[in-house]
């Protein structure tokens, strides 16, 4: 099989700085054939494998890595680097390790590439230009993509409304414009791009398909930039928008590794417990994560101040990035419509602000500076797209019931004063 054409996000860097983070957050699943190769690789304890632990554990109906005492992956070394590449070369690794951070899926007779920003490097965009790693993403998409089919349907624009790749790839450029121009602010770009979503989805394409809709989609957005010129004053979410939205944190704010997993039904009814909690917003909120610490909801709801001026370009990429490789609707993101697909994504800003608020407070500040939101980013995307939660009918409910009210461009403007 021939290496699929490849539709990359251009404005990213990365490269791999071994932190292993990676091999500490995720859960590794394997196939079959993996097992095999792994097992006959005969790992033992002069390798630095426990002797007690096996490499390989069920994992659902399939398998995964085995994990060290310390919730770390059993091939991670001391040195932060992988036994299995140090022994036996990359190839030799399994294809998720391979794979990650970047996302890959087809679209049309093309795979999309985005990237996961879980990953501080992809997060701070160190590294070799994408572009330059066409090759190797290459040699991933075509083991990713190996007896597999590449030709999809597009994803909906709205529940009953499609269009073919060509016109869905328009929609995902002219979104892409909305936040390209350096001279916008990210915040209006934001609330411009909601605005211009919104139109979308209340529209039928039966009849208008190629130029006729690249035309169309050109003057929502000049609509759009016209409406939108400026910052909105921050207006107070409703109260049950409120009340969802933390639901929502709730599901970021989580460490889900393999160790967690172990924790059987007790961490079951920990995470219970702990929604509960956030639903409520009183007292305390609960600690998901090693990165957070006890602080008050409370906390959450006052002034901070707009987000440091260098955290708009980190935001911008990211939208890029995940328009770009079509990483908020479809096959990427669990098969949801383009507008509630955005909806999502919007969402991940008041999101990531809340979280980065927690750290601030936690740390004993009433000001946000960049490290807040780094860190809350990598925290909030290593589920956005991945955590089954997040796919679930609820949290579906949630998206659309925010929207519908009108709650998302206000809970954007709330945690962003």
């Amino acid at each position: 099989m021939a290496r699929p054409k490849l539709r990359l996000p251009v404005i990213q860097n990365w490269s791999c700085h071994n932190c292993s983070g990676c091999c500490r957050q995720h859960l590794i699943e394997i196939t079959e054939e993996e097992k095999t190769r792994i097992e006959k690789q005969n790992w033992t304890a002069e390798d630095g494998i426990p002797a007690d632990r096996p490499v390989v554990v069920r994992h659902g109906r399939g398998w995964r890595l085995n994990h060290a005492a310390d919730g770390g992956c059993i091939f991670l070394n001391d040195e932060g680097l992988c036994r299995i590449h140090a022994k036996f070369g990359e190839p030799a690794k399994p294809l998720a390790c391979r794979v990650y951070p970047y996302a890959l899926h087809p679209s049309g007779q093309e795979v999309t590439v985005s990237l996961r920003f879980s990953c501080p490097s992809v997060v701070e965009n160190k590294g070799t230009p994408l572009a330059d790693n066409a090759k190797e993403i290459g040699r991933i998409a075509k083991a990713v993509t190996e007896g597999k089919k590449l030709k999809t349907d597009s994803p909906e624009i709205s529940p009953g409304q499609t269009v073919d790749w060509a016109d869905l790839l328009q929609l995902t450029e002219t979104l892409d414009r909305i936040f390209a121009d350096p001279a916008v602010p990210f915040d209006v770009q934001l609330h411009r791009a909601l605005f211009w979503a919104n139109l979308i989805g209340e529209m039928t394409f039966e009849s208008v398909r190629g130029v006729r809709l690249a035309e169309l989609l050109g003057i929502i957005a000049e609509e759009a930039a016209i409406q939108i010129s400026s910052s909105p004053e921050p207006e107070q979410p409703s109260r049950s928008g409120r009340m969802l939205f933390r639901m929502l944190v709730a599901q970021y704010a989580r460490r889900d590794t393999a160790s967690d997993l172990d924790a059987g039904w007790k961490g079951r009814f920990r995470l219970l417990r702990a929604a509960v909690k956030y639903a409520r917003g009183r007292g305390t909120v609960p600690v998901l994560h090693e990165k957070f610490s006890g602080v008050p909801f409370d906390a959450m709801e006052q002034e901070f101040g707009p987000p440091p001026s260098d955290t708009d370009e980190l935001f911008t990429r990211y939208f890029r990035v995940k328009i770009q490789g079509l990483h908020f609707c479809g096959s990427a993101y669990y098969h949801v419509p383009f507008v509630e697909g955005f909806h999502s994504l919007a969402l991940m800003v008041p999101v990531v602000l809340w979280l980065a608020r927690a750290l601030a407070v936690g740390a004993g500040r009433s000001e946000l500076i960049r490290e807040d939101i780094v860190t809350a980013l990598t925290v909030a995307d290593h589920h956005h797209g991945y955590s089954p939660a997040l796919g679930s009918r609820a949290a579906r409910s949630r998206t659309r019931t925010l929207a519908k009210a009108g709650d998302i461009p206000r809970l954007i403007s709330w945690y962003r004063r």
